[in-house]
């Protein structure tokens, strides 16, 4: 049982790492698919990361105040919670000095309350007189509405024509900025005219009058001692007669009801330590929250499954890889992701050939977006097919829903969709040289690298030159492999014998071609991808960290890839780097090309926990949880640069354009556990598989409630004084055998060690 035991030779958690603070320089409220991202001082400063956002069109992107002409002096501001956000203020001094002090005399305070719904933003305005004699003075709001496309913030290619109109009564006014714009399009099999008609509608309701003038809502106050002045603004977004022809989620309809909070989910707690314990439940308890944050919808189903949107603000979509990866990792957390995720892709799924958005019949969808550029059918995206990632995925998800529910009724709706998907990738591998997935897209204005990582310069030759389509990469093939041996698995569940035998030769034979012609022997590592003349790519990436998760490489290969992915130039300390620091293309803030992803270390502890790469898994859940411990309420970044950890870099940069909260960045400290914990269900058979190794900075966490098939358990994981690893249930509703041994997927465990550990399960 000494395999029980953890082997980190890491020092002890420091905590002086929470003292450390970084911040992105962006701040979020949001709720469905409404965002507002300002300035760290709350307001909108014409850049092209700021603005009120609904279903990615930009409504405001100018917004801040002024008292008598001078702008007001933010004190203290904080989010409240993922929709709400306070700031207080003090208005400008009349003296010369320090502006804040002076301020602080000057006692005048604002405060700003919001709140974002589902058709835009309420503000409460409230500006109390703290001074022993009457004021009198001009609060004056300029705001600007732009209409632009989340992707064209910087560079806007849609152009439209606005109309301003204004009225005022006693207590108030209604300002309306309405905005128009059509396109005549013409590109491949698509042709035909798009229109936009849209409005912002301000409604102000105030003590006393306002007015609109040179775009500035103005509002003179006089103020006893200590009296307020109140005001409220309602920003509401109106879409009006969206042509169907790029827009696809159709019109917009007048809201529903606010839907109800997500049904109970798994509760995670531990002690209060000097260790890194109350980091790792604090980083749980946020990701839970943040994926509630994400979640759109207009995409529930009426089981009580929900999609979340990918990040804030850039990614307020649906998208395919990206929600699949969050569904299944999230599972621990909640099947409801799943629930809701299957379906909505599946609706979604190819169903012909259009070039102009790669799509095939069977293929499913990369992204589907509902701003401007994509009503107007500038670009693909408004429904792209331009991943090949996503068809692999989602067959894998289904046999992740199958583990955790063993439901029938459930994920028999899903078999077909997922079958389409592998009969596409068969298609695809079978015009591919040497019976590997390639992809090129067909668009003219399409995704170029439609696998992983899907930036336009992620793969590149050793020598840092640019390697041109059809790639074959090698994580591509992973995840296919992974999607076959696990949906065979489901197949034969469900009585389709042959086609689950097909599946899972295909796979074997898929993984005897990989390791022939992606290994390479010098380096004892994997091909970054194979380019269009079948030659490797033999650049050192992150790449092969998710073959050795989907278990395509050969066994005895996997410790020296692991080792090859923990040396200096590829893990900088806080996790493993997109591309080696020794690479001439390598730079620490390109985002495939040398940056740190926290969703890669999910993924990588899971495959090297499989392997009972036990160290590996605690070093690298280590650096991620130590990594949240940087931010705010423990929440991990998009992506952090590629610096190394050392005495010049205390802490990471962040990548500028890091969305918080990302989606898979969330549901990364979910898989990290499960791997840690050595935690599997496998709900046909009523069974969770157990194989915990808590290192020493987590010596103790309880998880509470949580779903496995029709049971519900609550389960206590502690570490031993000699190092070895033990539960105890807590409580067990339903039918559920907890048996601690390897997962029935895992490589490691003896025949004789695995009686052993059932043997000893029957006494917990």
């Amino acid at each position: 049982m000494d395999r029980y035991i953890c082997m980190s030779n890491h020092p002890r958690w420091d905590p002086d790492l929470i003292r450390l603070h970084v911040r992105p320089n962006t701040t979020n409220i949001s709720y469905d698919r409404v965002v507002l991202a300002t300035a760290r001082d709350g307001f909108l400063k014409a850049k092209p990361e700021h603005g009120l956002f609904v279903r990615e069109t930009r409504f405001l992107s100018g917004y801040r105040y002024l008292i008598d002409s001078q702008p007001i002096a933010a004190v203290s501001l904080s989010n409240v919670s993922h929709r709400r956000w306070v700031g207080y203020y003090l208005a400008p001094g009349a003296s010369k000095g320090s502006p804040l002090r002076d301020a602080a005399k000057n006692a005048l305070e604002v405060q700003l309350s919001r709140e974002v719904g589902r058709r835009g933003m309420c503000e409460s305005v409230a500006i109390t007189n703290f001074s022993q004699k009457r004021r009198r003075f001009r609060v004056s709001i300029p705001l600007e509405a732009d209409f632009a496309d989340i992707a064209e913030t910087s560079d806007r290619r849609q152009r439209g024509r606005r109309r301003v109109t204004w009225s005022a009564h006693d207590k108030g006014g209604e300002l309306t900025i309405r905005y128009t714009a059509k396109h005549r399009y013409a590109h491949q099999a698509e042709r035909g005219t798009a229109s936009l008609i849209c409005a912002l509608c301000v409604a102000i309701n105030c003590d006393g009058a306002v007015s609109w003038k040179n775009g500035a809502l103005h509002f003179f106050v006089s103020l006893p001692p200590h009296q307020t002045w109140r005001s409220q603004i309602d920003f509401a977004a109106v879409f009006e007669d969206i042509a169907d022809t790029g827009h696809f989620l159709g019109k917009t309809s007048e809201p529903k009801p606010l839907a109800a909070e997500p049904k109970a989910s798994t509760r995670f707690t531990g002690p209060q330590s000097d260790t890194l314990t109350s980091v790792v439940v604090e980083a749980l308890d946020r990701s839970s929250r943040d994926l509630k944050a994400l979640r759109m919808f207009d995409l529930d189903q009426t089981d009580g499954g929900w999609v979340p949107a990918a990040g804030l603000p850039l990614y307020v979509a649906l998208f395919g890889r990206d929600t699949l990866t969050v569904a299944w990792e999230a599972a621990p957390l909640t099947i409801d992701l799943m629930r809701g995720t299957l379906p909505a892709l599946a609706r979604w799924q190819g169903k012909t050939r259009d070039d102009w958005r790669d799509e095939q019949a069977g293929k499913m969808l990369h992204e589907m977006h509902t701003g401007p550029l994509s009503v107007l059918n500038y670009i693909p995206e408004g429904r792209d097919y331009g991943s090949v990632t996503t068809s692999a995925f989602y067959p894998f998800a289904v046999a992740q829903l199958w583990h955790w529910t063993g439901d029938k009724a459930l994920v028999g709706k899903f078999l077909e969709p997922a079958a389409r998907c592998l009969a596409w990738l068969d298609r695809q591998c079978a015009r591919g040289k040497g019976g590997f997935c390639w992809y090129q897209t067909r668009s003219v204005k399409g995704v170029k690298n439609q696998s992983w990582k899907d930036s336009g310069d992620a793969i590149v030759y050793e020598d840092g030159s640019q390697v041109a389509d059809p790639i074959a990469t090698c994580e591509q093939q992973g995840i296919i492999y992974a999607a076959k041996m696990n949906f065979a698995e489901v197949l034969w569940w469900f009585g389709r014998r042959d086609e689950a035998a097909r599946h899972y030769h295909q796979a074997e034979a898929l993984k005897k071609r990989f390791n022939k012609a992606f290994w390479m022997e010098k380096e004892g590592f994997v091909a970054l991808a194979l380019d269009a003349k079948g030659r490797q790519v033999r650049s050192i990436t992150s790449n092969p960290l998710h073959c050795a998760a989907t278990g395509i490489v050969d066994r005895d290969r996997v410790s020296t890839v692991l080792a090859r992915l923990f040396a200096p130039d590829m893990f900088s300390g806080w996790g493993v780097r997109t591309l080696s620091s020794d690479h001439p293309a390598y730079n620490p803030y390109a985002y495939h090309r040398g940056t740190v992803w926290p969703v890669e270390h999910g993924p990588f502890a899971v495959g090297a926990y499989r392997y009972g790469q036990h160290d590996y898994v605690e070093r690298i859940a280590r650096a991620q949880f130590e990594l949240a411990a940087l931010f705010d309420h423990a929440q991990l970044p998009e992506c952090v640069a590629g610096h190394a950890r050392d005495q010049a870099h205390p802490f990471p940069p962040l990548y500028p354009a890091a969305n918080a909260p990302q989606a898979w960045s969330a549901t990364t400290p979910f898989t990290l556990l499960q791997a840690m914990l050595g935690m599997q269900p496998f709900a046909p058979l009523n069974m969770l598989f157990i194989d915990p190794h808590l290192p020493t900075w987590l010596p103790e966490i309880t998880l509470s409630g949580m779903r496995v098939g029709k049971a519900v358990v609550s389960i206590r994981f502690f570490r031993k004084p000699n190092g070895v690893s033990d539960y105890k249930i807590l409580e067990k509703r339903g039918p559920l055998h907890v048996l601690r041994q390897p997962s029935p997927w895992s490589f490691t465990a003896t025949l004789g060690e695995r009686a052993g550990d059932a043997f000893s399960s029957i006494f917990h």
